[in-house]
This record gives C-alpha cells, sequence and structure tokens, in this order.
C-alpha cells in the first residue's frame, strides 16, 4: 500500500527538545530511525547550546520528511528571555495552573506574551538560520485566554509562513467526555482556531496525544487509539527521552518518556502504521 492508494499522511511531533541532553539524544534517535517527522525545540531549555543545535540539524538531514519547530514556553520552571516580563513566580513563569487562571480571569498583559515569543522566535532563528517550520507551546500555552492573543500576534509577524499547533479534535461528544484533558483541549482550542485563522496562519486540522502521565499505561494501546480516525494531516504529541539529573530536576515526566521511547523505536510500531493506514508525512 503506498500514499496514492490511500494512506493517511500524519504528524508525529516529539515535544522538549533542549530539556535535558537524554531527552535530546532520544529525540535524534528516532528521528534517524524514521519514527519521528517533527520536533520542537525549548528555545528557553537548559540543553539548547550551539552542539544540541548542530546534532538535530544533523539528524533531520538524514530525514527529509522531518519538521523543527518552535515550543514556545512559558510556564514554570523556566525563565523568560525578555527583560521585564510579567507576572513571575519569583524569576521564573508561573506554573500553568496559575498562568491559565490569570488567563480566565483577565489577568495578563497581551504585550508581555508577544515580547517573550517573539524573542524566543528570534533566538530559534538566530541558532537554527532560518524560521521555524511551526510553533506550538510547552503544556499546550499557546490556547490559554489571552496568552493566544500574544502568540498569534507574534507568529504572524515573525514567522506567518509557519503553522501552529490546536489541539482540538472532532469526536462524539461521550469520546470526549471520557478524557478531562482532551476535552479541556478542545474546548480551549475553538477560539484558538478561529483567532489564527482570522490572522491568515494555518494550523493542523486535529489533534490527539493527550493522555494521564501520572498512570502506568501501555503507550502502544494509547497510540493505536491516537491514530483511530486521525485524518490526513492530523498531529499526534509525544515526548520520548532518556532519564537524567537535568529532567529530574525538571519534569515530573522521567520514566514514561523512556516508554515513549521504547515503544517507538520497537518493531510494533511500524506495524501499528501499516495496519492503521498511516504514513508519516
Amino acid at each position: 500500500m503506498n500514499a496514492a492508494a490511500g494512506l493517511r499522511r500524519i504528524w508525529l511531533c516529539a515535544d522538549d527538545y533542549g530539556m535535558s541532553p537524554g531527552v535530546n539524544r532520544a529525540i535524534r534517535d528516532l528521528i534517524e530511525r524514521g519514527r519521528l517527522n517533527a520536533t520542537s525545540v525549548m528555545m528557553v531549555g537548559p540543553a539548547i547550546g550551539r552542539g544540541e543545535i548542530e546534532a538535530l540539524d544533523a539528524a533531520a538531514k538524514s530525514s527529509p520528511r522531518c519538521a523543527i519547530g518552535l515550543h514556545v514556553t512559558l510556564s514554570a520552571p523556566f525563565r523568560p528571555l525578555t527583560m521585564h516580563f510579567r507576572p513571575l513566580d519569583g524569576d521564573m513563569f508561573m506554573p500553568f495552573p496559575k498562568l491559565l487562571r490569570a488567563g480566565l480571569t483577565r489577568r495578563l498583559d497581551r504585550e508581555f506574551i508577544r515580547n517573550e515569543v517573539k524573542a524566543q522566535l528570534t533566538a530559534f532563528m538566530e541558532a537554527f538560520g532560518r524560521a521555524p517550520d511551526f510553533v506550538d507551546g510547552h503544556q499546550h500555552v499557546q490556547l490559554f485566554p489571552q496568552v493566544r492573543d500574544g502568540f498569534v500576534d507574534a507568529v504572524s509577524d515573525g514567522a506567518p509562513r509557519a503553522w501552529v499547533r490546536q489541539g482540538g479534535r472532532n469526536l462524539p461528544l461521550t469520546q470526549r467526555l471520557a478524557s478531562p484533558k482532551a476535552l479541556l483541549l478542545d474546548i480551549l482550542s475553538a477560539p484558538f482556531r478561529r483567532r489564527a485563522g482570522a490572522a491568515g496562519l494555518s494550523f493542523n486540522p486535529a489533534f490527539a496525544g493527550a493522555y494521564d502521565f501520572t498512570r502506568t499505561t501501555d503507550f502502544g494501546t494509547s497510540m493505536r487509539q491516537f491514530l483511530e480516525d486521525l485524518p490526513d494531516g492530523g498531529l499526534v504529541m509525544c515526548h520520548p527521552g532518556f532519564v537524567d539529573d537535568v529532567l529530574v530536576g525538571l519534569d515530573p515526566m522521567t520514566e514514561v518518556r523512556e516508554r515513549e521511547h521504547a515503544y517507538l523505536a520497537g518493531d510494533a510500531f511500524p506495524r501499528l502504521l501499516a495496519d492503521s493506514g498511516v504514513t508519516l508525512v
């Protein structure tokens, strides 16, 4: 079977390149194996030096289908690039639940968000020598009320040809109610799509990949569910990585990243793609 015979072409995007050396190594390994076709880069992460950028560029060149995007980061435990960003928690961004509440209660300043996203875009362009292929957000911050306004303003001005990630999926209500996290992303994504569309930005038609990272879950079963009814051009988010001291100090997602990497690197994943009628773009 080939693409002309009806395979659905999807994006499989590994988030968080730049969070730690172990995360970076795992992402590059999967790109080189042809098991990913996108990754998004945290320009405020601690593992984003010149060597890590060059290694990612080299891996992507070995897999010409691989897109590299900017993973806009506006939540703790990371710090802003702009000097006067507000609100902060000490010298760091606020934790994302506080950021979401601040957006819902209209306590954010669109210009602070715009300037920080613009600074992260500029950092990406200086590091890679080009604009990102796409722009998304760490912990889905790009979807938050008020944040989305500054985010869309910055991307439409600084990288208008990049597509942006929305987190909604056209599923029956009963399926959406079964996953509170996916339901929240659906709700937040509707106004984001309208805002991005009005600014002339393109976005993925559907999204999958959200699950409860705190529970021991068979990632192969989850991936099969993600691929069900995902349309052509849809995007699946993943978070592969190898655990190291830097990751442990920054993020509660540790062993789950190694489980994701093991599945994506193994023999079962390409069989699932074939069985599901899916190919990576």
